[in-house]
């Protein structure tokens, strides 16, 4: 597939133009999904979407296609040897993180009924549209990637300060950062 971007982030790479043309900013309802751009924002911490992008169907197959069941129950055998899979971000605080979060997104599920619906509270249940002309005009974090931060981490999430969560808001459509001459802007509106 060729990329129509108008985007810049994507560059030359397929595999980060296929993401930006099918999926970056698409309003996501998925629980499962919804946990694996949790996941996955959180192991890009520090790191290029570009590294994660490419290792992601590494992380889905290491960790059980992200079933949050499964990954909640994960043991201290288990752990350690996802820290010495090299086919991954071999992140020991990142890896512990992931089976943190897996247990405080259920305890979410269990409370709302849906992650879903919990975390699409904070774009107030629809996506937020700034509409950037360039790509200095987006920002790193909003108060409500701040508000979902810090809820995030009462219920006991790790990795998930602000600029992860405003990414985790981009990813899953809860913003649309899409540049305003971008012709997928045109279809997630229509999508949404």
């Amino acid at each position: 597939m060729t990329s129509q971007q108008v985007c810049p982030w994507p560059g030359e790479d397929l595999l980060m133009q296929h993401y930006h043309d099918t999926e970056w900013g698409f309003p996501l309802h998925d629980d499962r999904k919804l946990f694996e751009f949790l996941v996955l924002d959180a192991f890009q911490a520090g790191l290029s979407w570009r590294t994660i992008l490419h290792k992601r169907e590494n992380f889905r197959k290491v960790f059980d296609q992200f079933d949050e069941q499964k990954i909640a129950q994960y043991d201290e055998q288990k752990i350690n040897s996802l820290i010495e899979d090299a086919s991954i971000i071999r992140n020991k605080a990142k890896i512990r993180a992931t089976v943190v979060n897996a247990q405080a997104f259920l305890k979410i599920k269990d409370e709302f009924g849906t992650f879903d619906r919990y975390i699409w509270q904070f774009s107030g249940g629809q996506t937020i549209d700034h509409q950037p002309e360039n790509i200095s005009q987006i920002p790193a974090k909003t108060p409500e990637s701040d508000a979902m931060s810090h809820d995030l981490q009462k219920r006991g999430f790790k990795f998930v300060g602000s600029t992860i969560c405003y990414a985790f808001m981009q990813a899953a459509g809860m913003v649309n950062d899409h540049l305003k001459g971008c012709p997928i802007r045109k279809e997630i509106h229509h999508f949404s």
